[in-house]
Formats: structure tokens, sequence, C-alpha cells
């Protein structure tokens, strides 16, 4: 049986260590203050109609408008926030449509590497990304559950595994709620 869970382990691990990087990176980077950089581009349109968040078919209108004005762009969905519209996702080119008074001022998008990262770590990326995000958490608690019980259940390995879990318990608990 610890065979197999050793196996588990490593598959596991090995298979979601290149994604794990790329969210470790990116959250790294943006609580130091690289958060990226997006380069914005103010885009003329012509509304054919009035774009409404209510709208039950706001996704074919604002591709509509897009393809109207000449923009072949390809998006997943869109975001509705007040009156701003954002194509999504946000982890490659991407535009944002504000509604003025009837009149929409539409900006293209384009971020860079790390926004790019960024935005995938925040679950703002295609919708498969989001899928495969939720099956990576569920591959990470795999493997940080079975590598405590590898060494939980190693007679040379159960003291310092115990002690290393308690002290990363009480630093947890210590920074993120008492102090």
């Amino acid at each position: 049986m610890r065979s197999l869970w050793i196996k588990i382990h490593l598959y596991v691990a090995a298979f979601f260590l290149p994604m794990l990087l790329a969210m470790a990176a990116s959250g790294g980077l943006y609580l130091l203050g690289v958060k990226g950089s997006v380069d914005s581009t103010l885009v003329s349109l012509s509304a054919t109609k009035p774009l409404s968040a209510d709208s039950g078919t706001l996704d074919s209108d604002v591709r509509e408008l897009l393809n109207a004005n000449g923009i072949d762009h390809d998006f997943e969905y869109i975001k509705v926030s007040g009156k701003k519209f954002i194509t999504r996702p946000t982890s490659a080119d991407y535009y944002e449509l504000i509604i003025h008074q009837n009149e929409v001022q539409a900006t293209l998008n384009q971020p860079d590497l790390i926004k790019s990262l960024v935005e995938l770590h925040k679950g703002h990326g295609p919708l498969f990304f989001k899928d495969l995000q939720k099956l990576m958490a569920l591959g990470l608690l795999i493997v940080l559950l079975s590598g405590f019980w590898l060494g939980a259940s190693s007679a040379g390995l159960r003291v310092p595994t115990l002690l290393t879990t308690v002290a990363g318990l009480l630093v947890f608990l210590g920074l993120g709620f008492i102090i």
C-alpha cells in the first residue's frame, strides 16, 4: 500500500509541478508588487444597437458590435461590472466596453506575460484552465496529504514530520489570525 501512495504522490506532484510553479511565481510576484502591465489602446466603435447587462444575448450583442466594426475578437464570456463589459479571458488580449449615454467607449487591453500569469492565477483565464485549476487544487491536496501520511507512517520520519507540521500550524495560526 505504501508503494502505491509513493507512486500517487510522485505522479500527481510531477504532473502539476509546472502549473504549481507558475501559480507560486505569479502569486509571489503579485505580493511583491510586481503585477505586470497592460497596454491599453482606445478603439473607436460605432454602436449597432444599445448594449444592456440585462440582455439575454449580451455575448452575441458584443460579438455583433465588434464584428460590425471590423474587429475579429474571440472571447468566452462577458464579465459585467456596472456599465463596464469585459471580454474574458483577460489572460490574453481583451476588450473593455464602457457605456456612456448610449455610446460605447472601447479599449483593447494587451497584458504582458506577468499580467497574463496573474490573471490565470486569479481564475480569469480560459474556462478549461479554470477547470484544470480546480483539478490542480485537488491534486495539491492529494500531494500534501499523501506526503504527510508517508512521513507520519514512517518510523524514521514520524517525529520530524509531526514536529514540522505542528510548527507550520503554529506559524499559520500566529501570523494569520493572532497578529
